[in-house]
């Protein structure tokens, strides 16, 4: 995708360094389970909201965007999207009055995605639940220490392992 680090980890010449057992089974072990949280976290805002995560997810980083609105470019390297599934889903939104577009007045091709009040409505109504379904399927599940790992190990360790998006980091997202 156009906003990942594709630069190659090894020369194209080298024998790959493959996973042992342990490895392979920890890798399919954390794709199983961010496919079922992702899936838990899909019906919970389709049923509450009638929208997908990745649209929750950019209402909250235009909710937290100064005046509720960026860019549309840098709200797609922000929530890692292209610029042409960013465009279709800004689309559905606005369809639902949740999301306005402006042209960016100092540059002709750019535009602005903003956060209408009645998508940030939408978002205050649904983020209860959201919180909800996040502690019941991660939190809930994890110690202290495990929560402690997982966000300082994972999450930082994926810096300069080619998995950092093009310009800067992204602000937090609920």
């Amino acid at each position: 995708m156009e906003y990942m680090d594709t630069a190659p980890t090894s020369p194209p010449d080298e024998e790959p360094r493959w996973l042992d057992d342990a490895e392979q089974r920890t890798w399919l072990a954390y794709l199983h389970a961010t496919t079922l949280l992702e899936d838990h976290l899909d019906r919970q805002l389709q049923r509450d909201a009638g929208m997908p995560h990745i649209y929750y997810g950019l209402l909250v980083q235009l909710s937290v965007a100064p005046r509720r609105r960026l860019r549309m470019t840098e709200l797609a390297r922000n929530t890692k999207i292209t610029r042409s599934r960013l465009s279709h889903a800004i689309a559905r939104l606005e369809k639902n009055g949740w999301v306005r577009r402006e042209d960016c007045p100092s540059d002709k091709r750019g535009q602005f995605a903003i956060l209408t009040d009645d998508g940030y409505e939408v978002l205050r109504r649904t983020a209860p639940g959201h919180v909800s379904a996040v502690r019941q399927a991660l939190f809930d599940r994890l110690s202290a220490e495990q929560q402690k790992w997982g966000g300082g190990g994972v999450v930082e360790d994926q810096r300069g392992a080619g998995c950092e998006p093009h310009g800067q980091g992204r602000p937090a997202s609920g």
